[in-house]
């Protein structure tokens, strides 16, 4: 628990301050467990109830900090009380737990809370000297501010956004060895702050190094952020500039017949749809149709004119026929095994 192990002062010391100290270890408890709950979506209802009442009880601790007046800018990072030193991650806490929210109608408005959260934390950091870093834009950069392409800007702002992305990458290099070794550091100082055996030198340097851990965390969690609200902003101008002007509304066109592009008539006709069409007739009747045209006034069919006899005297001459062919043609088949390509072939000898 972030706040066991926590000496007494002046803050504490009251009423107010026990009650204080109460609250910020509830909401610090069920952040823990947001962070390690195994549910299988974080719009869960249950997750978000417990989101809820995170959001509750950190606000309510923030604006007790802010009326008890337990950090100035005049003071000096020695100045503050080793009990009071958890509550400088209120607004990073209050900032992770606002992402949490799922509600996506007001997801923007969640987004840029909880930058504005992280960095009021930074800057309270940067004031007390707690860790070198850069401390980012207080809002979120938008297109007027430079976000662009290259070739509109120019080649030498081209080339500024190649040597800031290497040095972004450089700074998320180093903030990820400084948080392997601030984890290391932390484990070996939170059994003893837990169980209330740390003196106050070691209680101290817990909270300074928590409050180390949460500057990256809050720098990772701002660029992440400014690159969400760029997507959602860039939506919602798409949105917009494809909307209707106020109080029209688009004329609805009757659906229109489909149609083959031709050539001519002729192809046209020749075509048609430029798809198969349903037979309408048998070949029989088309045939007598053609008949009575005239068309084939000349023509009569093979069958035409023949008793049942002389067709099956037809037929059975044509099966003669094709026995006759296949002897012939096995016959053919056993000379070839014998005499093979170009046999008695003696005019072409050279």
């Amino acid at each position: 628990m972030l706040v066991a192990g926590s000496q007494p002062s002046m803050a504490e010391g009251a009423e107010e301050g026990q009650k204080l100290a109460e609250l910020l270890a509830v909401g610090w408890q069920l952040w823990e467990e947001l962070e390690t709950d195994t549910a299988p979506s974080s719009g869960s209802p249950a997750v978000q109830e417990k989101v809820r009442q995170g959001l509750d009880v950190l606000r309510r601790v923030n604006a007790m900090v802010a009326q008890l007046e337990l950090f100035s800018e005049n003071e000096d990072l020695e100045e503050i009380a080793s009990s009071d030193l958890k509550y400088l991650l209120l607004p990073a806490l209050l900032g992770a737990m606002t992402l949490k929210q799922v509600d996506m109608s007001k997801r923007l408005e969640h987004l840029e809370s909880a930058r504005t959260l992280f960095w009021s934390f930074l800057k309270r950091c940067k004031s007390y000297g707690l860790g070198s870093f850069h401390l980012p834009p207080a809002t979120s950069p938008t297109a007027e501010d430079g976000v662009g392409s290259p070739a509109r800007r120019g080649p030498a702002a081209g080339q500024d956004e190649l040597v800031a992305m290497a040095t972004s990458r450089q700074a998320k290099i180093e903030r990820y060895k400084q948080k392997k070794e601030l984890e290391n550091r932390l484990a070996s100082l939170k059994n003893a702050v837990d169980s209330g055996q740390a003196d106050e030198e070691q209680i101290r340097a817990f909270y300074i190094l928590q409050t180390q851990k949460w500057i990256n965390t809050s720098l990772e969690e701002i660029e992440s952020v400014d690159q969400e609200i760029a997507i959602l902003r860039s939506r919602g101008t798409a949105k917009q500039s494809s909307a209707p002007p106020h109080g029209t509304s688009r004329q609805v066109r009757p659906p229109m017949k489909p149609f083959i592009l031709t050539r001519d008539a002729v192809q046209n006709k020749v075509f048609g749809a430029g798809y198969p069409s349903l037979p309408v007739m048998t070949v029989d009747d088309w045939y007598d149709q053609r008949r009575r045209q005239g068309v084939l006034s000349g023509q009569s069919t093979p069958a035409a004119g023949l008793t049942d006899e002389e067709l099956q005297k037809q037929e059975q001459k044509e099966e003669e026929d094709d026995e006759e062919a296949l002897q012939k043609a096995r016959n053919m088949d056993d000379w070839k095994d014998t005499h093979p390509r170009g046999y008695g072939n003696r005019h072409n000898m050279g």
